[in-house]
């Protein structure tokens, strides 16, 4: 099987000779050719220019061999486009160009200006398609309408993310407008990877965690069911709400194809509980990638081997590769996952 058959075939929970493997953050970061260019364009730069977007996502995919590929961006593009552009801060951590504090604020997003904003993104995902062809899966991305909120409404990035709860209890109205305006622009975003050929899609709930469960189901997963049932019957939606541990049939009423899950759950007995046609991804912590290889090794088997039998498992992190990751315990993980003994005569699925 090809890598982009393998995942495929994974997200629709039918037979693989071994788990696909991906891994959150592979691009970038970590790995020196990266480094490499982020000493002559910032991270803007990289993510707003196709040519240099699409060499960040293949790095990881020529040095590791990776099932599949995610597009070297970021979440906020989302808000960027519809008129809330972002820059990052000199001490550290992200300021939105303005914060959304009044109806006037919210006034100047503007949905139908998002694919012109964002007309790197398409031209990213072509290149992309073009450079990988069939071997390898594309995954596109886009951040969760709560995660964006709260991004939106604080300025930027902070250490505590009260704001828009706040707006939540005390203007409702104004926050199910700001959350529907997001809705939509992540739906096309979204809609605009897919329609240039990406495999799938994940969303990311970073923010999930800052909810307590039953507020996340009226505060935050309406949104999101949203934007899945938008996009789902076009490619397989991946769902990551990090941080979430409540009623786990809420996330699997939302429609995704994959649920994904941080490194703070046992996805085995989780895993065991949800239904069998539906497709898991994760969790191994992704501190592992910085201590000794060895290691690295042994505790990629012991979940490999947990889960094994589990029809349409996805593995990868618990969270994104940490910066300090050491190549020798990336290397360790992936040929870890290879090395799995194949299945007899596999089922080959067409994307």
């Amino acid at each position: 099987m090809t890598g982009r058959e393998r995942f495929w075939a994974a997200c629709h929970c039918q037979p693989v000779d071994r788990p696909p493997v991906w891994l959150m953050r592979q691009a970038g970061r970590a790995l020196p050719e990266y480094r490499a260019l982020r000493t002559r364009y910032s991270f803007l730069q990289l993510v707003r220019t196709p040519e240099l977007a699409a060499e960040v996502t293949l790095q990881p995919i020529r040095r590791f061999g990776f099932d599949a590929a995610i597009l070297f961006s970021d979440i906020l593009i989302a808000n960027e486009g519809i008129g809330q552009g972002y820059r990052f801060r000199d001490e550290g951590g992200i300021a939105m160009d303005f914060a959304i504090e009044s109806r006037e604020d919210l006034q100047r997003l503007h949905v139908s200006e998002l694919r012109q904003r964002l007309h790197y993104l398409g031209a990213l995902v072509r290149l992309l398609r073009d450079a990988l062809g069939q071997k390898t899966a594309l995954l596109g991305f886009a951040g969760a309408p709560w995660t964006l909120a709260n991004f939106a409404v604080e300025g930027g990035s902070t250490e505590t993310w009260h704001s828009a709860k706040r707006l939540w209890f005390e203007d409702p109205s104004f926050y199910h407008d700001l959350m529907d305006v997001l809705t939509d622009a992540v739906t096309e975003v979204l809609l605009l990877q897919i329609e240039a050929g990406v495999d799938a899609v994940q969303i990311f709930d970073s923010l999930a965690g800052e909810l307590p469960p039953q507020l996340y189901a009226r505060a935050a997963a309406p949104w999101l069911h949203r934007v899945v049932a938008a996009v789902a019957s076009r490619v397989p939606v991946i769902l990551f709400a990090r941080g979430y541990y409540g009623n786990w049939s809420l996330l699997t009423a939302m429609g995704a194809r994959v649920l994904a899950f941080d490194w703070q759950v046992d996805l085995p007995y989780v895993a065991s509980q949800l239904p069998r046609q539906l497709a898991v991804q994760g969790n191994l912590d992704p501190f592992l990638l910085t201590v000794h290889p060895t290691i690295v090794q042994e505790q990629t088997r012991q979940l490999l081997d947990a889960m094994a039998g589990r029809p349409g498992y996805i593995f990868n992190l618990g969270h994104g590769v940490p910066p300090e990751a050491r190549l020798d315990a990336l290397e360790a993980l992936v040929q870890t996952v290879q090395s799995v003994a194949p299945s007899s005569k596999p089922a080959r699925l067409s994307p």
